[in-house]
């Protein structure tokens, strides 16, 4: 009862000492505020002519006793909002100079990273009964006994550890998604978990502006990205990876091109092939029409013959009801998990998603 006592009477004196202090100070006519240039300093001395930032600040008061115990520091580590973002791939990854009426988000806030979807109906042509590897000891032994048909979704969120790190340029990002397989109408085998991929990553993001064969380079990125599905023989696969990336914009479209080089394999390597199958880059088109996105991905080892493989991923999303829109999948090619990297099939799913490229 005595802290309550004890906070009310400190929220009322800093009531009564901020309405006491702007009420002795002369409110300035408004046409005293045209000559000042800044537009926050303008904007400030406006509100002071019409009475409005004694109000404002009795409104905070009130609402947010809090703030008698915190400082601007605090808020300012937890502002993740930004203004309008002046094309698709700032939204993404804040490319837009800092400036005083508009600086970037502070660092250490959740936002989204690639899309977030669950699809209750995800259905493959053919199955991988028994995944395989020319690493000794990681090849399936016994078939599996895998349905066709299972759930499938992804989670990706990314945070930024430090902005404009190389001057004013330069944010360093940690990003983190997951895909899982769940074989949830396959009740003879007690509806397990097929396969989850972990992939974890940072990437050092630069602000460009150059223009190539007429599309805007907005982005170029440096990254490190480990990725695993967290098994043990003979399902365990994984690989490290160092990559770069591109991005163009154009109007309602972006290109994002993503070259990698496959690092050195602490310990035993499960899958000693896995970059002629799930290649050496791929290129990432997304083109947003109204509620719509299209996107595609185009995925290569970048190598003949016998070491020729790829893949490509067609999503589509609509709306459905504000915040959700529906989400379809269709897949061809090797590696639409890290168990299947080198297995070849068509994948189709269905369902939901909460949050798309852009």
């Amino acid at each position: 009862m005595l802290r309550v006592v004890l906070l009310a009477l400190l929220l009322s004196t800093s009531t009564m000492s901020v309405a006491l202090v702007h009420a002795d100070e002369p409110r300035a006519g408004a046409s005293a505020c045209t000559s000042i240039d800044g537009a926050a300093a303008r904007l400030a001395c406006y509100d002071r002519a019409v009475g409005r930032e004694t109000i404002a600040q009795q409104k905070t008061a009130l609402t947010r006793p809090a703030d008698v115990f915190s400082n601007d520091s605090v808020a300012d580590v937890n502002r993740c909002d930004k203004g309008a973002p002046s094309s698709l791939l700032d939204s993404r990854w804040e490319l837009d100079p800092d400036t005083a009426e508009d600086p970037k988000p502070a660092a250490f806030c959740i936002r989204p990273f690639r899309p977030i979807y669950l699809m209750p109906f995800f259905y493959t042509t053919r199955t991988n009964q028994s995944p395989s590897s020319p690493a000794p000891g990681n090849s399936v032994a016994t078939p599996e006994r895998i349905d066709h048909a299972e759930l499938k979704y992804q989670i990706s969120l990314k945070t930024k550890l430090a902005n404009d790190l190389f001057g004013d340029n330069g944010d360093l990002w940690m990003g983190y998604t997951q895909v899982s397989h769940w074989q949830i109408f396959n009740e003879n085998r007690s509806r397990p978990f097929r396969e989850t991929n972990y992939e974890p990553e940072a990437n050092l993001v630069f602000r460009t502006d150059f223009d190539v064969l007429g599309w805007k380079a907005r982005m170029l990125g440096f990254g490190l990205v480990h990725q695993s599905n967290g098994r043990s023989d003979p399902l365990s696969r994984s690989w490290n990876r160092a990559t770069a990336a591109l991005g163009l914009e154009r109007g309602n479209w972006t290109v994002v091109m993503r070259p990698w080089w496959r690092m050195f394999e602490i310990g035993e390597d499960n899958n000693p092939d896995i970059s002629d199958y799930m290649g050496r880059g791929d290129l990432q088109i997304v083109k947003v029409a109204d509620d719509s996105q299209f996107a595609l991905m185009l995925r290569h080892s970048l190598r003949g013959g016998d070491r020729n493989h790829g893949a490509v991923q067609f999503d589509w999303a609509f709306p459905i009801a504000p915040p959700l829109r529906g989400h379809l999948q269709i897949f061809n090619g090797y590696g639409e998990s890290m168990i299947d990297y080198n297995h070849r099939a068509w994948y189709a799913g269905i369902g939901v998603s909460l949050i798309e490229w852009y």
